[in-house]
């Protein structure tokens, strides 16, 4: 029974011994369910933590965060690599092994990176929540982001496989030129979004005239950026186009600055006239949100007295701006009646009259030949 045991033990199945395959099927199996085990472990702590709001250094998070997201199918391949070397298989089958082995590593190697690239925007999201710059280049970062190391996954996988880069790197480069002459304006565009996302010029939010285009910031794409009107069309603009144009961008505006005139009679009194300038002062500082800079009399209009005023108001929105100006107009109407201005009005021309009245114009009557 002992020599059968042991006959069986040594006997070959596909070129290697039984034990071997014993000893490859539970390296297998250990390797996958170790693994298993100790990444649902982490993801459970790491849950506990977030539960529990337990603040843990960056370094534990990240590492925490990759270990939970590694997929089943690299801890199959790991297993699987471990175990086939323990058996001496043909070629071809070590060849297929490490080709999928080299791949769904790489492929691993790729989420780790855009997981650790996510992260680190998120925590930025979260430190300063008010970003909407931030916020509203997230999609340009990530796809610039994946564009970058997904090439450079593919490029080092090829690389471990044994194939020659260089002369491949050397013909994209040739082919590279091509396409890009080819695609020359979305090329542009998409280098206007990374110019976008790095310098923030704008955000989702922000209140923009482009060329006389007024509207809301809705999305900065990749390739558009897209505006909701004053009027409520949506107007899409290519990035490129948006940076080669002058841009007011009213959503950092900071305060409004107001300049409107005043014009009065001739026969407005002096004093009066000295009184204006306080007067006008006075009511605009009773205003909130508001301050003063002047108020002068600039110029002789050739319908009377003209008043210059300027103030600021400290409240960017315009809603704000339009009810105190609406609030100062009637306040400037109100003082004015009890000084006893008049606002000089415009004298109306007489109708001009075009041309000259007709004449009539007598022709003598002909008078009969004689015969």
């Amino acid at each position: 029974m002992h020599s059968l045991w042991a006959d069986t033990w040594q006997s070959l199945v596909h070129g290697n011994a039984v034990h071997d395959w014993v000893i490859a099927g539970s390296t297998f199996l250990v390797t996958f369910v170790v693994l298993a085990l100790v990444r649902s472990f982490i993801a459970a702590r790491r849950r506990r933590w977030a539960e529990t709001h337990r603040q843990q250094p960056v370094a534990i998070e990240i590492a925490a965060l990759l270990a939970e997201r590694t997929s089943r199918l690299f801890i199959l391949s790991v297993a699987l690599d471990f175990a086939s070397a323990q058996l001496s298989l043909p070629p071809r089958i070590e060849r297929w092994i490490d080709v999928a082995t080299i791949f769904v590593f790489w492929f691993q190697i790729g989420r780790w990176c855009m997981l650790a690239v996510r992260y680190a925007v998120e925590r930025r999201r979260r430190r300063d929540a008010t970003d909407a710059a931030l916020a509203g280049s997230i999609e340009i970062i990530f796809f610039v982001a994946s564009l970058v190391v997904w090439t450079t996954v593919f490029l080092v996988a090829l690389d471990n496989l044994g194939v020659a880069i260089r002369p491949l790197l050397a013909g994209l480069g040739i082919g590279g030129i091509a396409v890009a002459l080819a695609v020359q304006a979305v090329l542009g565009d998409l280098l206007a979004s990374v110019s976008i996302a790095l310098d923030k010029p704008f955000a989702v939010g922000d209140a923009l005239v482009i060329d006389g285009f007024n509207g809301t910031v809705e999305h900065i794409g990749v390739k558009s950026l897209r505006l909701r009107s004053v009027s409520g069309e949506q107007i899409v603009m290519s990035n490129a186009d948006v940076l080669k144009s002058r841009v007011r961008n009213y959503g950092r505006l900071r305060e409004r600055r107001s300049a409107f005139e005043l014009t009065v009679t001739y026969d407005t009194p002096p004093d009066v006239l000295r009184a204006i300038p306080e007067a006008v002062r006075a009511i605009i500082e009773g205003q909130p949100s508001t301050r003063f800079d002047r108020c002068h009399l600039m110029s002789y209009a050739p319908t009377g007295l003209t008043f210059e005023i300027v103030y600021f108001v400290t409240v960017p929105e315009f809603k704000v701006y339009a009810d105190l100006q609406q609030a100062i107009n009637i306040a400037i109407l109100e003082r004015f009646r009890e000084l006893g201005v008049q606002f000089a009005t415009p004298v109306l021309a007489p109708m001009p009259t075009y041309g000259k009245p007709a004449v009539a114009i007598a022709t003598p009557p002909r008078t009969a030949s004689r015969s």
